[in-house]
């Protein structure tokens, strides 16, 4: 399996729009045969800074995502509304619970 996580910090007054827009990629992503999960958190400290923790069966599928609509139109609608660049962790699973 192949994790992703990211870090993003939102500007305070685009919270809103960038979780919908999140929800929606998160939906259209979980159709996707080779994501077994994609989640969104919210920095209970920190409104504006989310967490979206993504799982794929390999690194190809995660590369297959890369290049769908869905993940193309969210980069590119949420690419005025952060803060700062977004931080990746790119991770090969070594142990998964169910």
């Amino acid at each position: 399996m192949y994790a992703l996580t990211v870090i993003a910090h939102v500007l305070d007054n685009e919270t809103a729009s960038f979780l919908q827009k999140t929800m929606e990629c998160a939906i259209s992503t979980g159709n996707e045969n080779g994501n077994l999960s994609y989640d969104i958190l919210q920095n209970e400290d920190n409104l504006a800074c989310f967490v979206i923790y993504e799982v794929y069966r390999s690194k190809d599928d995660f590369l297959l995502h890369r290049e769908t609509a869905h993940s193309k139109k969210w980069k590119a609608e949420i690419a005025s509304l952060i803060a700062k660049p977004r931080e990746r962790i790119r991770c090969h699973t070594v142990y998964f619970s169910d």
